[in-house]
């Protein structure tokens, strides 16, 4: 479902538009950008996370603990 979105842009970056992308193309242009600039900004979400996860020793310390424990009471003939 699409939805309708208004927007703002300086006299000059509109100009710029309507003579560069072709007439009905600046909606799917708009929004395969936005879904770019949303994607990176997921990634950069992540990465920032992971480099959080990496610095934090006592959570390291703790999942080196159940890493030990993981399959205890598992047999092979199970």
């Amino acid at each position: 479902m699409k939805r309708n979105l208004s927007l703002s842009l300086e006299p000059s970056v509109y100009q710029t538009l309507k003579n560069t992308v072709p007439s009905g193309q600046i909606s799917p242009l708009v929004n395969n950008l936005l879904k770019e600039y949303l994607k990176k900004q997921k990634e950069q979400e992540l990465n920032a996370a992971y480099q959080d996860f990496a610095k934090n020793k006592k959570l390291k310390k703790e999942l080196a603990v159940w890493d030990e424990v993981v399959g205890d009471g598992i047999s092979d003939n199970e």
